[in-house]
């Protein structure tokens, strides 16, 4: 009986050593299990990031204005975009669309292309203040006609990066999980 419970306890411990060495070697060298990659929605409104970002070079805190104060990107107000749609395109059924929630006070609800799990959090500014470009993350957002995410988005993807030498980014847990 003695025998038995001391190969039991045996068991559980080496189970438990694996399962805690593979759980610490998945932090140090994740293969980049991916979160929604590719995820293109359907918005109420197309907008084209390639005319907007790429033709008419318009900056991305121009209209994610909150980008660089905040730890979150916003999605642009609607007064953003009447700032130039007040006067150009006024005949496009879908600015018409813009304008008319824009004089009853209302706002478009887009939807959310980029997401990370509930548990992570991501501060926008700081990546800014170090010089990380969007591209980094979001991909050549200028080309793009409709938006998607472009990387994965996950823990491993973003560890690979924090991990090069010259970003001297923080790898501890609590920098991104709750």
């Amino acid at each position: 009986m003695q025998r038995r419970y001391f190969f039991s306890l045996f068991v559980g411990l080496v189970v438990t050593g694996l399962m805690s060495l593979v759980s610490l070697t998945g932090c140090k060298f994740q293969p980049g299990f991916g979160y929604n990659q590719g995820h293109a929605p359907e918005q109420p409104i197309p907008f084209d990031h390639s005319l907007h970002a790429g033709k008419q070079n318009i900056q991305c805190q121009y209209c994610h204005n909150q980008v660089e104060r905040s730890k979150h990107s916003n999605i642009p107000a609607l007064s953003t975009c009447m700032n130039c749609h007040m006067q150009v395109k006024t005949d496009s059924p879908h600015i018409q669309k813009m304008r008319e929630a824009y004089d009853k006070g209302e706002s478009i609800e887009w939807v959310r292309v980029h997401m990370l799990p509930d548990h992570a959090r991501f501060n926008h500014a700081a990546h800014l203040k170090k010089g990380v470009n969007c591209q980094t993350c979001h991909g050549p957002v200028e080309t793009m006609t409709k938006v998607y995410q472009y990387s994965d988005l996950s823990m491993g993807w973003c560890i690979n990066c924090h991990r090069q030498p010259e970003n001297k980014a923080p790898l501890n847990c609590t920098t991104c999980h709750y």
